[in-house]
Formats: C-alpha cells, structure tokens, sequence
C-alpha cells in the first residue's frame, strides 16, 4: 500500500482543523475583545533510508540523504494578543486596554477567577461592577445608589459625583502573566490561568507593562477578516491537493493491478 495514502490523509485532517480555527476566528469578529488564535503545524516522523554524510565506499561520504516524511500534525494554537480597535459606546461603567492587561473577574462565591479584555461591566443590584455573565470584576468596585456619575481616570481610579461632590470609591487593577500564549482559552471571553502561563502579576494601569484605561469604551476584536479569507482559501487549496495525491496513489494502484490481466 502506498504510504501518500496515509501522509496525504494526515494533510488533508491538518487542514481540516485550520478551517476550524479560521471559522471560529471569524464568527468571533465582532466579539468584544476576542483574541484571534494561530494553528501551528509540525511535520510527522521520517523514514531514513540514507543518512547525510553516511560511507559510500572508498572513503567518500554521501552529500545527501534519503529520508521520506510521514506528513503533518497540528502542533497547538497560539493566542495572537494584538490591540482591537477600542469602540466608543458612551457607557460610564464600561471600559477598554489601551496596551497590556487583564481584568480579572470571580463568581460571588470565589470558584470561578478568569482573565478577561471584554470591559464591559455594568451594575448588578448590589451596585457592584460585573460582566453580562453576572462575574464580579476584582478588586471589588462598590457603586453607591446615590451617585450621579461614574469617572474613571486613565490610571484607574474610580469615583463618582455625589451631590455634585466627587469622592473617590476605588482602583482598577490589571494583570499581566510572564507567558500570557500559555494563558487557557475559556467560553464567555476569559481566559484561565495555566503552569504554562506562570501566576498572574498584578498592577496599575499605567504602570510600566501595564496599559492604560479608556472609559466609555470596549476593545473590539483583533480578527482581520481579509487575512482570515486568505487563510481560508489557501487552506482549501491545500485539502485539494492532499486528496489529489490520494486520487494520483489509486490511479497507480490500479495501473499495476491490470499488469497481471
């Protein structure tokens, strides 16, 4: 049996999974801040019949070798962590990373603490800032019933206008990982902390690798859809050709087969 049977087949199956993650890229295009991810390949095991540089009599070495790949492998995907375009909505409460960062964000009892660029945070009944999952944004910001305002400074300083008074009722953090690639992609825009990423390291924004805060803002989506259709359209090509291979690989098949007729 033709070993292109199989080395094409694993083609064809590698590019499968890049049209996956090219679609989920572009049904996420106007996620707010979503993060496009990159597949990565790696080619398969060799059968080397001839090693480079092996005796071939008379004291010569060989200049080349023989070796035959077995095809390829998705490798793992890559999270690409470039600036969305920031989307002005006129809403107090919400916000957008002009540079490096995270919020982070828990459920009321503690389980769930993921990473997120989705600012957009509202009020829940308590006054207390959350996403549209009902996640409370931590460090907790508390957001009395009387205010009248809410101003959020490029530093993250929280306050509100009170009886045309201003006090200040809290600070933003952000937060940045040494590996933030290693970072797990999780349903509802989080991200979760992995061994990969290393621990979370917090600060304020504007401090030096951490971005600024842009109120009334949200960042949209890094997805580029041109670049995605490209990606898309030679991924196709790709699986055409794969299975051409195979069809080539019959067609011999059956010419020796009909050597005996």
């Amino acid at each position: 049996m033709l070993k292109a049977f199989f080395t094409s087949a694993t083609g064809m199956r590698a590019q499968e999974l890049l049209i996956d993650n090219t679609a989920n890229n572009l049904a996420n295009v106007n996620t707010t801040g979503f993060k496009k991810s990159h597949l990565e390949f790696s080619d398969l095991l060799y059968d080397v019949s001839k090693v480079p540089g092996a005796p071939i009599g008379d004291g010569q070495l060989a200049p080349i070798g023989l070796q035959i790949g077995n095809g390829v492998r998705a490798a793992g995907t890559t999270n690409v962590f470039t600036q969305g375009a920031p989307i002005e909505d006129g809403i107090d409460t919400h916000m957008a990373i002009e540079g490096d960062g995270f919020f982070k964000v828990q459920n009321v009892s503690g389980n769930l603490i993921g990473y997120t660029r989705d600012g957009s945070f509202t009020r829940n009944v308590d006054g207390l800032l959350v996403n549209s999952a009902g996640l409370q944004l931590e460090p907790a910001i508390t957001i009395p019933p009387t205010a009248e305002e809410v101003m959020i400074s490029q530093g993250g300083e929280v306050s509100v206008m009170e009886n045309n008074l201003p006090s200040v009722i809290g600070q933003i953090e952000l937060y940045r990982f040494s590996n933030p690639t290693g970072v797990r992609q999780n349903c509802g825009n989080l991200f979760i902390a992995t061994e990969a990423s290393g621990p979370e390291i917090s600060g304020n924004p504007g401090d030096i690798g951490y971005g600024d805060i842009r109120q009334r803002s949200l960042e949209g989506s890094n997805v580029e859809v041109v670049s995605e259709m490209v990606s898309l359209i030679t991924a196709q090509r790709a699986y055409e050709i794969n299975s051409r291979a195979i069809k080539a690989g019959d067609e011999m098949l059956s010419t020796t087969s009909q050597i005996v007729r």
